[in-house]
């Protein structure tokens, strides 16, 4: 075999920690794949003094994460820092001015930076690894990039955020508010203290973003990504769901339409039969549809230090291979400029719920003004009867305009016999 390659590690949290374990529990496999040992020599972190469960004797040690970009025996750097500026960024600047390989994990420098990291690395020459960086152990950017690499991608939908799975699985199965389930998430270590990144869609709105940009050869623009949450999803209306043969899933949808690629993160209404249903709790799926290959899904765990050291693991081989593949796999010219499309062009089905007063009129009201933004019902669900008194009423619609849906909304938030604001959850076919 010939000279080790020597890697240098910037961020010893969770995943950094495994990634050293990794290397070290599988080095002969790892070796035999790579064509020759990968061996970790250098680390950053700010605290040198915390036991991480792995031993750092012998490893050069950095408090300044940008300064691994100019250790002359490191061959490659290691981005786990995370966080889209500041050392995370800057490392990976200068390791890539410097023409040295980068394998990062993070989603959010890539979605945010991507395009000018791309050229930055194509400029040198040096390879800018990210399989890590969505959906943990799920090999999904290879696949993309790579294994459907002849395809024309029609579409990409992902689970890609554990918690908000984690959080909308048990609120179905144990019939559980949202706020709830998400405390004991938070105390089980599943969503942070401030769980804001995912439960508001932005963590998923990363991922997507680099999704799109390599399944339809574009730059990456997460600017262009409609984002919402699941804060608003409730017990409630998962059982409604469940009646109507349908699960809420929070997923991110990529997809090629006529004028454009639209890109959205929200809740969903899927079929109860599609693959993508049955993942459930902290479990990530990525299902990518091509002309010539049709469906493929791909599930497994999206975070924690085990999957993602993997991932990470696999691109170090690749590198130590000399296996190197543009960054959004096509060099910078060759990306397509296909316009983005604003989410007031979505056409689909909706599920709509109101709290309404059950006084005669109301229904004929709302019905009404679906009417006049050329709205059409497809089915309506009342249960039980409270005069006088608030009940939930449930409406699905055939396909029809984002734009003429908000409008429709407006409207109908503004009756006097509609108590709260409505809920809505887009329906999809997929």
């Amino acid at each position: 075999m010939t000279r080790p390659l020597s890697v240098a590690v910037a961020g010893l949290g969770t995943v950094g920690a495994g990634l050293l374990t990794l290397l070290r529990d599988n080095a002969e496999i790892i070796a035999a794949r790579a064509g020759r040992p990968i061996v970790v020599t250098a680390v950053s972190a700010r605290d040198r003094s915390r036991d991480r469960g792995v031993s750092l004797d012998g490893l050069r040690w950095y408090e300044d994460p940008v300064a691994l970009a100019a250790d002359g025996q490191a061959d490659v750097v290691v981005e786990l820092v995370g966080g889209s500026d500041g050392p995370a960024r800057a490392l990976v600047e200068a390791a890539l001015a410097a023409g040295k390989p980068v394998v990062t994990a993070n989603k959010a420098l890539l979605a945010l930076h991507g395009a000018e990291l791309a050229r930055a690395a194509e400029a040198t020459g040096a390879t800018l690894a990210y399989e890590a960086a969505v959906a943990g152990g799920i090999p999904a950017i290879k696949a993309l990039r790579e294994g459907l690499a002849g395809n024309r991608i029609r579409r990409v939908t992902g689970i890609l955020n554990g918690t908000c799975n984690y959080i909308l699985t048990n609120m179905r199965e144990q019939k559980r508010e949202f706020a709830d389930v998400l405390a004991e998430a938070q105390k089980l270590g599943y969503a942070e203290a401030d769980p804001s990144f995912d439960i508001d869609g932005v963590d998923a709105a990363h991922k997507l973003a680099i999704l799109a940009a390599l399944a339809f050869g574009r730059p990456v623009a997460f600017g262009d990504v409609h984002v919402e949450g699941i804060r608003a999803v409730s017990a409630l209306d998962i059982r409604l769901a469940d009646e109507l043969g349908y699960r809420i899933k929070l997923l991110g949808i990529a997809q090629r339409e006529e004028g454009g690629i639209a890109t959205r993160v929200h809740p969903c209404m899927v079929p109860a039969s599609h693959p993508i249903a049955r993942v459930d709790g902290v479990f990530n799926a990525v299902v990518a549809e091509g002309d010539f290959v049709g469906r493929v899904v791909l599930e497994g765990r999206g975070a924690g230090a085990g999957p993602t050291a993997s991932a990470v693991a696999a691109d170090l081989i690749d590198i130590a291979r000399n296996r190197q593949t543009p960054v959004w796999g096509a060099a910078a010219a060759a990306l397509d400029g296909e316009p983005a499309l604003p989410m007031a062009q979505h056409h689909g089905a909706y599920y709509l719920r109101l709290m309404v007063l059950d006084r005669p009129g109301v229904i004929a009201d709302v019905t009404a003004t679906l009417r006049d933004h050329g709205i059409s019902l497809e089915s309506m669900i009342q249960r039980g009867r409270a005069p006088g008194e608030a009940v939930p009423v449930v409406l699905t619609t055939h396909d029809c305009h984002e734009s003429a849906m908000r409008a429709a909304l407006a409207r109908i938030g503004a009756l006097e016999a509609v108590l709260e604001p409505p809920a809505l959850i887009r329906i999809e076919s997929l």
